[in-house]
């Protein structure tokens, strides 16, 4: 019974009285804390996880690297990811509702959305390309096995071509080192069947109808399972964000089996330490850690919003962000087990087979797959990893936009129609695709890729961070996080985020630019005007924010431009937890029209409440939400 009594008080009850309702009965909850934890991590390990952190760590000292990663992990990247989930947990509000905190930066809401826009059309294109190398992969010889294709040329010169001998091999490896002509059975059939490459970024050609049907396959997919939001999505993610850590485990112990493997692994872990004063190296790993955990995307914002008020959050932020990080560590063995295997059968270094993004994903690792017994089994294994990891990502893209239409919108009828905003997203989203699946589809996927989520993200990161920290007040925000938690956040994280935090982001912004080289394809150099047009990209996301800055400036009240700058920072009423019931201290609710029609009212007695609904008369609300004349507090 004392059990009883203090999770009541816990969760503001009178003594006495039933305990308060957690749950949002309007937006909705996931349906436990698991399903949270799970989504957040399927949406934190993506497909970076796997071919962009194992070539960086190779590239920046081996394990040399991972003592600057995990100094950023600890000092930018959890406190980062507390802070966006604590923001968005405590509102129960997505990247634009947020921002009744400080109105005036209303405009970061709406970069974030142009951002996850960006990402979700481009990121989905990657998943159907996995997918159409899934479906390929379903024979029983692997179609970029041997070079005897319609598709190949004479250049090309296949590791299984014909029976090798090992005169053969030695005669293959003085090729490989010869001459530059070379090219892969799997580098071929990429190039010139996939993608049937054109010679130019303005060339668009024809659209590849395999890869529009599979972009299509991959719509539907994501549609279906977030056809009733975040209750189907928390359900879908027991299986998308565990299952990559089975096949994780699968390649990784066929991998370190083979000849070879040891070399690769020892090649990716081997620390060089001369490169740990290198500004390059903590700019890398500063990079990779904001990036790979998806802050400034709105994501983490939206899929907080979905807790109950009292979770903690703080707990969820470390064991998402650590479990993210290890899983890139993880995935290095994998990747190079089977790298350093395919380097000692053809008797070349391994950073002549090494590479990352689209190159190791759709080229080296297919190809080195090649060389195993039973390779179509571990190539459907490892596309469909691909699949699901890219699967996690996209479905919190998709819900970012979604709940940030419905948020903003606000009322029941959107609110009871939210699965055809979330059809009209996805049908967007497919015919936005469709340029990426011509002939110059890859050039303008590697654009955005480029520019649409590079430093745009850390000018919105840090502009998120001075919002919360410095306009709306610290202070304020801990006693936020003290009222939903129980506790105010640690010493440590307080000062990360009014000091350490912001100065990572802003070393990060000076390193990419002062890194920043002009995009290029291979042997390909983008032209002028399309790398126009990706700064254009970065551009609109940023814009968001003074351009909305200077629109509420102008509608503030005041006399003055002080004055008008000072109500258009100033936190609005509607500004706290989202249920009457949470709202205590300085957000207790003063009672009129005003005032109720933003907030969703639980009554105490949940039974007796809906009995006597029907005896009681409704009263209309101004957001068009019915409320019982007698729901009390």
């Amino acid at each position: 019974m004392a059990e009883k009594c203090s999770e009541g008080l816990l969760n503001g009850a009178v003594p006495g009285e039933r305990s308060k309702q957690d749950k949002s009965v309007k937006r909705g909850n996931w349906g436990n804390q698991i399903e949270f934890v799970l989504t957040s991590v399927g949406y934190a390990v993506g497909l970076g996880n796997v071919w962009r952190f194992p070539y960086l760590c190779y590239r920046n000292g081996g394990g040399a690297f991972m003592f600057p990663y995990f100094i950023m992990l600890v000092f930018c990247g959890i406190p980062l990811f507390f802070m966006e989930l604590s923001f968005g947990q405590f509102a129960s509000q997505g990247c634009l509702g947020v921002w009744r905190v400080s109105p005036m930066f209303k405009g970061v809401g709406y970069g974030m959305m142009v951002v996850s826009t960006y990402i979700g059309i481009y990121y989905n294109v990657v998943i159907c390309i996995a997918f159409y190398y899934f479906f390929v992969s379903m024979t029983r010889v692997l179609p970029w096995t041997y070079c005897s294709n319609a598709w190949n040329t004479p250049d090309c010169v296949g590791v299984l071509d014909g029976n090798l001998s090992s005169h053969a091999a030695v005669n293959l490896t003085r090729l490989l080192n010869a001459t530059q002509k070379r090219t892969s059975p799997s580098k071929e059939y990429w190039r010139r069947y996939v993608l049937n490459l054109s010679d130019d970024i303005g060339n668009l050609g024809e659209v590849r109808l395999p890869l529009l049907g599979c972009l299509g396959v991959s719509w539907v997919v994501v549609f279906l399972c977030l056809i009733k939001g975040v209750k189907s999505s928390g359900k879908v993610v027991y299986f998308t964000a565990t299952f990559p850590y089975v096949v994780l485990t699968i390649l990784f112990v066929r991998g370190i089996t083979l000849e070879g493997a040891l070399t690769g692994i020892m090649y990716y872990l081997t620390p060089q330490w001369d490169k740990i004063l290198d500004a390059k190296v903590w700019g890398d790993a500063a990079s990779q850690i904001f990036y790979s955990l998806g802050c400034a995307w709105g994501g983490l914002i939206t899929m907080a919003s979905y807790n109950k008020f009292h979770n903690n959050c703080y707990r969820d932020s470390i064991i998402i962000s650590i479990t993210n990080c290890a899983t890139s560590v993880y995935a290095g063995f994998v990747i190079f087990s089977i790298l350093g295997f395919m380097a000692n059968h053809l008797g070349v270094d391994i950073s002549k087979v090494a590479d990352h993004g689209p190159g190791l994903a759709f080229v080296a690792y297919p190809e080195a797959l090649t060389l195993l017994p039973i390779s179509p089994l571990w190539s459907i294994l490892f596309f469909f990893m691909l699949i699901l990891l890219g699967l996690g990502t996209q479905f919190c893209l998709l819900e970012t936009l979604v709940t940030a239409i419905v948020d903003e919108v606000g009322n029941e009828w959107i609110i009871r129609r939210k699965t055809f905003v979330t059809l009209g997203v996805a049908v967007a989203g497919f015919l936005l695709g469709i340029p990426l699946t011509t002939q110059a589809g890859i050039y303008w996927l590697l654009l955005m890729d480029n520019y649409a989520a590079s430093f745009s993200l850390v000018v919105i990161s840090c502009i998120m961070c001075v919002a919360i920290m410095y306009i709306y007040g610290h202070r304020n925000y801990f006693k936020d996080i003290e009222m939903m938690l129980g506790f105010p956040p640690p010493l440590f994280f307080q000062i990360c985020w009014r000091f350490i935090s912001p100065a990572i982001i802003f070393f990060i912004l000076v390193f990419t630019v002062i890194q920043y080289r002009p995009i290029s394809y291979n042997e390909y150099v983008y032209p002028t005007w399309a790398i126009s047009i990706g700064f254009l990209m970065a551009l609109s996301s940023v814009i968001c924010i003074p351009i909305y800055a200077i629109y509420k400036v102008c509608h503030s009240e005041g006399d003055t431009l002080l004055e008008r700058l000072k109500n258009a920072t100033k936190a609005s009423k509607d500004w706290g937890p989202a249920l009457a019931e949470h709202r205590s201290g300085r957000y207790a609710p003063a009672f009129s029209p005003s005032t109720e029609s933003h907030l969703e009212v639980q009554p105490l007695h949940p039974e007796k409440a809906r009995n006597e609904a029907a005896a009681a008369s409704p009263v209309q609300g101004s957001n068009g939400s019915a409320h019982s004349q007698d729901s009390r507090l």
